[in-house]
């Protein structure tokens, strides 16, 4: 009797630049792939410097595949929420541009109950002192992102955006995370 794979799931996260997103996901315990694309706007397959004008209507993301018999959805919108600004509308930092929205795309409407349910209960908690802007939506126009932008922060962690922007990032997911930090 052989057992089969636990199935996986795939949610799509924009949480501004999708080189912090990636290198975050990348170390969390359950996530099995992580990969920096652009969703959600209306041009075909765009490339990196379309996306920067603003003008396609896509996001920055990060679309991850997960095994939910390790990690739940709610715990990685929980990890999402915390390592973002959800309340900063297309913008996270000095990144300004529809392309840096918050945003979760789903692939079910399972994932969109979650996902509202998660919003609700940060918004009951009272936890940031302005409302959450996190688009919930389903995914839609998703294409990959360019090689150069796949595993960033792995191949250029003394670059100066990765210094100092996406290495603190993946600090505070490690310190508050701890247990989820993959071995």
């Amino acid at each position: 009797m052989s057992s089969s794979p636990s199935p996986t799931e795939t949610i799509v996260l924009g949480g501004g630049c999708f080189w912090c997103t990636e290198a975050v996901f990348d170390r969390v315990q359950g996530v099995l792939d992580v990969e920096s694309g652009y969703s959600n706007g209306q041009t075909l397959n765009p490339s990196y410097e379309q996306i920067c004008t603003g003008r396609t209507g896509h996001a920055e993301v990060v679309k991850l595949e997960f095994d939910p018999a390790q990690i739940s959805l709610r715990e990685l919108l929980e990890i999402f929420f915390v390592v973002h600004d959800p309340t900063t509308l297309n913008r996270q930092g000095n990144d300004v541009g529809t392309q840096y929205r918050s945003g979760i795309y789903t692939t079910s409407d399972a994932q969109k109950q979650v996902a509202d349910s998660v919003i609700r209960e940060i918004e009951a908690s009272k936890t940031y002192s302005s409302p959450v802007v996190t688009e919930v939506a389903p995914l839609a126009n998703y294409s990959t992102a360019e090689a150069y932008h796949q595993d960033y922060f792995l191949n250029h962690p003394n670059q100066g955006y990765c210094a100092f922007v996406v290495g603190p990032k993946v600090e505070k997911f490690q310190k508050t995370f701890a247990s989820r930090v993959k071995a």
